[in-house]
């Protein structure tokens, strides 16, 4: 069995439920049924058109839960009317789908979670294990959004920001459990710029390829974070930086630069360095620059304080990092980073140890702790016993 192929016909199969006028939620639990029996028949049987078959199946599966449901009898006048089996129609509305589960009425969390379970083809319970949740509470929000979206018409224009801040989250969460979610990003958002054509998209894609190619040397084997001027470029997916670039650059050339492409371009920038000390810091300082202008994001302006710090000296990055929020979420770790390479090992050392109590998970409270140990160590040296 194809599982690829029948997570990429989902969303085309359930927009022609929806297209008929079966509602959301009743759609994509007809679209579940349907998927189910290939499941059972394809094995020994498998149809010519998968697509076609899917959708006439799905749609059985709507009348026969329809009729059943004594609360909507009288929609049946509406959808007793089954269309004929054959080819289904060419029409491609999985860019619709987008727009509907990245719905302004859904909170992020819902949005990531629906367009994983309509869109991607995932499981409910593969969604669970990648956010750990039990899948019960999963399937109550899957459920409340698509409540949420099912009066939705699908004919309204969508907003794409909103769609690619939807695949962002997806692709931030990375891995756990047997989804790999940041690859299932980079998936969606493939599939999404090869239905529209606008330079954010490929700004996203060009970003997650270039984040995704530095994913095998960004722990050590013993599961420990490396810094990225620490990391091991041999292990970086060249073909993944390759394609990334050349997506960048098509998508600058149209000259209408969005927050992703900036970020991708501070991504190729790092990626293009053959060493650390090769990094072009100036030019990073100023696609923050022009993030800063874009967005005017506290956590852009911590980053650009770091790249200042590098561009024009340590004392200049704390002078930047001095205009925002302590509260910020790891400020006090770049204020460490920012105070060791200023030669103030005594209050880098104390700040590292403050960062690691607020670190958001255990590999960074872990490597925190260790900056901390080791500018202690390098203050406090063991003296070595005197020769005999």
């Amino acid at each position: 069995m194809d599982e690829a192929l029948l997570r990429s016909l989902t969303p085309g199969v359930l927009t022609v439920l929806v297209r008929r006028g079966a509602d959301f939620a009743a759609a994509e639990d007809a679209v579940q049924d349907a998927l189910v029996e290939a499941l059972r028949v394809w094995p020994d049987s498998r149809p010519r058109d998968a697509r076609g078959w899917l959708v006439t199946v799905a749609w059985r599966k709507f009348l026969d839960a329809t009729r059943a449901d004594t609360a909507r009898r009288r929609r049946e006048g509406r959808v007793d009317e089954e269309p004929a089996p054959g080819p289904a129609p060419g029409v491609d509305d999985t860019l619709q789908l987008y727009f509907l589960c990245a719905h302004p009425s859904l909170t992020p969390a819902s949005a990531v979670a629906l367009t994983l379970r309509a869109v991607g083809g995932l499981t409910t319970r593969q969604i669970a294990q990648a956010y750990l949740v039990p899948e019960a509470t999963m399937a109550q929000r899957i459920s409340r959004a698509k409540r949420t979206v099912s009066g939705v018409r699908l004919d309204r224009p969508g907003d794409v920001a909103t769609v690619l801040r939807v695949l962002y989250l997806v692709f931030n969460e990375g891995y756990s459990g047997d989804v790999d979610l940041a690859a299932e990003a980079i998936r969606l958002t493939r599939q999404l710029a090869a239905r529209i054509d606008h330079p954010e998209v490929a700004g996203l894609l060009a970003l997650m390829l270039l984040h995704h190619a530095r994913r095998a040397a960004r722990t050590a084997f013993d599961g420990s974070l490396v810094p990225l001027a620490e990391q091991d470029r041999g292990r970086w997916d060249t073909a993944a930086i390759a394609e990334g670039i050349g997506i960048l650059q098509a998508a600058l050339a149209r000259d209408r630069l969005g927050e992703f492409q900036a970020q991708a371009a501070i991504a190729a920038l790092h990626a293009d360095a053959l060493t650390a000390e090769e990094t072009d810091w100036v030019q990073i300082v100023e696609w923050y620059d022009e993030l800063v202008r874009l967005t005017d994001s506290p956590v852009v302006r911590l980053n650009r304080a770091v790249a200042v710090g590098q561009a024009d000296g340590p004392h200049a990055g704390l002078a930047a990092l001095a205009d925002l929020d302590a509260a910020l979420p790891r400020h006090t770790a770049v204020a460490a980073y920012l105070h060791e390479r200023a030669g103030d090992l005594t209050k880098a050392a104390q700040l590292y140890a403050e960062a690691a109590h607020k670190a958001p998970d255990l590999a960074e409270r872990a490597h925190l702790t260790r900056q901390a140990a080791r500018l202690n160590a390098l203050r406090h040296p063991r003296h070595s016993p005197p020769e005999a």
